[in-house]
């Protein structure tokens, strides 16, 4: 019976930990908001690749730091943005290739 009220008590002071981390670093919102703005940008090489890289590596750290949902979410952003990003610049090189034809 002790052995499991320590367990939960340890549980509980490594949440507490993580809450604090979490109420004093932003990086979890940094990320979310950099994904959605590589996202939204796909088109323009010059924002979407610093974005959506950021995004990945802000999301990656407060993931490990905390585990904030939000920061998961930038960090998927970050990928589907860079991915994004390939494929448009991939289709215009295919398409600009097909048309010298």
């Amino acid at each position: 019976m002790e052995d499991k009220l320590e367990a939960k008590y340890e549980k509980m002071l490594e949440y507490n930990k993580k809450d604090e981390v979490r109420k004093k670093s932003s990086m979890h919102v940094a990320a979310f908001i950099l994904g959605l703005a590589s996202i939204l940008s796909p088109l323009f090489y010059y924002i979407c690749l610093p974005t959506g890289i950021l995004a990945i590596v802000f999301g990656a750290k407060s993931v490990k730091r905390t585990g904030s949902r939000l920061a998961k979410a930038g960090f998927i952003l970050g990928i589907i943005g860079l991915v994004l990003c390939l494929f448009a610049y991939i289709s215009i090189i295919f398409i600009s290739l097909l048309a010298e034809l």
